[in-house]
């Protein structure tokens, strides 16, 4: 699948100090050490293609983005892998609700997402797979459980009245359930439905146990799978099929929203270890974007699109500011008075970078926000201090990078020069 350009990257000399990243399943906040020396790789999910792209998108994937750019600056390489959630129950309702084919209503939300993703400069993943692409490789990880003794099957029946089996995770088995979150049973039991689990499901062994295979219904895509009958991949074992394909197991970062954390999340740890492997090292979520004091959501229908900011006037990197005054693990809400500051911001730094001026200070100081998980309110206080004048003008022999606007370019993905 086709992503999008990345924007042009210069990075700066490298720091060789560490990236320090909050890690949501010990609640700590460490250096990240690749495990393998050298090469940084993360995962970030990807979107279910409709209604894209809304500010919560957005702020996950600057996230996502501002710790490429951090370990770029360590002096690391990094490989990022995506993945494009085109097989989904809320995708198909959403085409039927529109009358389009479902394939058509993905095909043309990936391309606007990807649009979005170039004006706001954020750099591509190396690996970008749809679930559809996937299939082969989703289907070879559910057999792996099934012939690890990991999967058991339910009877199932259409609204036609045929039958089939779907197969589900057994998890009693190995024990996972809560590692990623550390939440208890009544916890997960106040999300799991309608984060898509399926806790009353007659069959099951397991509350929570995740569908792993959905035999075909009347009316659904579905591919042939061989032993477990025709149909189409549960949620979680598409993420670790296209993670593991891409990046190896285990990795280094498992990123996302945070509402992702549990079922999302806390289940794909749990399927890659029924398949004998570990999945992430460090599992770290970007907060929730709400609308001026209320939750902003598809079903609210007051969401915040990119393409229309950008389509009313908005300067892409307005957004990208606006996104940079909240630290990436905060909730916060979306008002008018964010965008007008941001505006207001990015004037002031376009004026200071065409003063120009040595500031190795003001370089270090960004590197150091960046670095300490991705403190991008404190990087602001400090360009803030620079545009206004207030940081003393160096000795032009003082050493680091002192390019303020280049600076600001490789590590939060802002253009100062136009």
């Amino acid at each position: 699948m086709h992503s999008w350009t990345s924007p042009s990257i210069s990075p700066l000399p490298a720091s060789g100090v560490p990236l320090r990243l909050h890690d949501t399943r010990t609640g700590r906040t460490a250096p990240l050490v690749p495990l393998v020396p050298g090469r940084a790789r993360l995962y970030v999910c990807g979107i279910t293609p409709y209604d894209a792209t809304h500010l919560g998108h957005a702020a996950t994937y600057h996230a996502t983005d501002l710790m490429r750019r951090a370990l770029l600056d360590v002096g690391l390489e990094v490989e990022v892998a995506q993945n494009v959630t085109d097989v989904d129950d809320p995708l198909f309702e959403r085409a039927g609700r529109d009358g389009v084919d479902w394939r058509e209503l993905a095909a043309s939300q990936t391309e606007l997402f990807a649009e979005d993703m170039e004006a706001l400069r954020i750099i591509a993943p190396e690996t970008y797979r749809s679930v559809s692409e996937a299939m082969d490789d989703i289907i070879t990880t559910v057999r792996t459980l099934r012939e690890r003794g990991r999967a058991y099957p339910v009877q199932a029946t259409d609204a036609a009245g045929a039958e089939g089996t779907d197969w589900y995770l057994d998890l009693s088995i190995d024990g996972a359930l809560g590692d990623v979150s550390g939440w208890d049973e009544q916890q997960m039991l106040e999300v799991f439905a309608e984060r898509g689990g399926d806790p009353e499901r007659e069959g099951k062994r397991g509350t929570f146990d995740p569908l792993l295979w959905r035999a075909e219904r009347e009316g659904e895509p579905a591919w042939e799978a061989g032993e477990l009958g025709r149909g189409r991949p549960g949620w979680h074992v598409e993420c670790v099929s296209i993670a593991e394909d891409a990046l190896g197991l285990p990795f280094d970062v498992q990123a996302g929203g945070s509402d992702l954390i549990f079922p999302h999340h806390d289940l794909g740890a749990a399927h890659a270890i029924g398949t004998g492997r570990g999945f992430a090292a460090v599992y770290t979520h970007s907060g929730m974007v709400a609308y001026e004091g209320e939750k902003m959501s598809k079903s609210l229908g007051n969401l915040v699109f990119v393409h229309r900011l950008v389509r009313d006037g908005v300067d892409p990197m307005v957004v990208r500011l606006v996104l940079m005054a909240h630290h990436y693990r905060t909730d916060w809400a979306w008002t008018g008075a964010e965008l007008e500051l941001a505006a207001t911001r990015l004037e002031a730094y376009r004026a200071a970078a065409a003063r120009g001026g040595h500031h190795p200070g003001t370089v270090e100081a960004l590197r150091g926000a960046l670095r300490e998980d991705l403190d991008t309110p404190a990087a602001l206080t400090a360009l803030d201090a620079w545009a206004e004048g207030a940081t003393p003008e160096p000795d032009a022999a003082a050493e680091g990078p002192g390019d303020v606007a280049a600076a600001t370019d490789a590590l939060f993905g802002l253009t100062l020069r136009v």
